[in-house]
């Protein structure tokens, strides 16, 4: 039997529209995300405060722009690494039809997802798809592919894997 490996082949990349459809998309949901934040931290005060926990509110209240950047950004990482590190994919990608997968079409592990998460956040990450791939891809060493382009050619590989191969009972 041969001991070959499934690698993901350039033709199946997602193309710089389905990538910047998922990008707005995920952006607009976590813009979402952190006003519905916003507007439910002024109830989790009021209930800190009942309870005797008053520094929590007076340092919200006091917070700068900077902390509110930070807290987005916070946002942002949450949202990407659960739904790429569970589902391999975000609404945007889930619209778009693609996934995010490793060199072999397998999901990435939570440490990858997370590595690609935190290099989205590298300034003029957005631009460095003019080229190839965006530096979150290549850092990470992850891809953004068609899902059922994926699975036909997973498909493909393992029928063409089988040839030769005599069967057992």
């Amino acid at each position: 039997m041969s001991q070959s490996t499934y690698i993901v082949e350039e033709e199946l990349l997602a193309s710089n529209g389905q990538r910047f459809l998922n990008y707005t998309i995920d952006y607009a949901l976590t813009y979402v995300f952190s006003y519905a934040f916003g507007l439910v931290l002024p109830f989790v005060i009021n209930v800190l405060d009942s309870i005797g926990l008053t520094g929590f509110g007076f340092w919200v209240y006091n917070s700068g722009n900077v902390t509110w950047f930070f807290v987005s950004i916070a946002i942002a990482i949450i949202y990407y690494v659960l739904t790429e590190g569970l589902f391999g994919r975000t609404l945007g990608k889930l619209v778009t039809g693609t996934i995010v997968v490793n060199e072999n079409g397998l999901k990435p592990g939570f440490g990858t997802i997370f590595k690609r998460t935190l290099c989205r956040s590298i300034p003029f990450d957005a631009f460095s798809f003019l080229g190839s791939r965006g530096w979150h891809d290549s850092i990470s060493d992850t891809y953004v592919v068609s899902k059922q382009g994926l699975e036909e050619d997973i498909k493909m590989f393992e029928e063409f894997r089988l040839i030769g191969v005599q069967e057992t009972d």
